[in-house]
């Protein structure tokens, strides 16, 4: 039970920045080379989600 525990943290805490910067890396590179494309802004828009790079503050008033 520890031990899922430990691998469901590994995944969130390494794996999912990896992936959200390795998205975000792959849009600028597309857009860089080819100009702004649909797969480039869902690329974008998957690492925002995954990833946002700015903190969002909620208020609840």
């Amino acid at each position: 039970m520890i031990q899922k525990r430990i691998a469901q943290w590994a995944v969130m805490a390494v794996a999912v920045p990896l992936a959200a910067a390795g998205a975000r890396r792959l849009s600028h590179t597309l857009e860089a080379r080819r100009g702004p494309s649909g797969v480039s802004r869902m690329l974008s828009r998957g690492a925002d989600v995954l990833r946002p790079q700015r903190a969002r503050r909620r208020r609840f008033w």
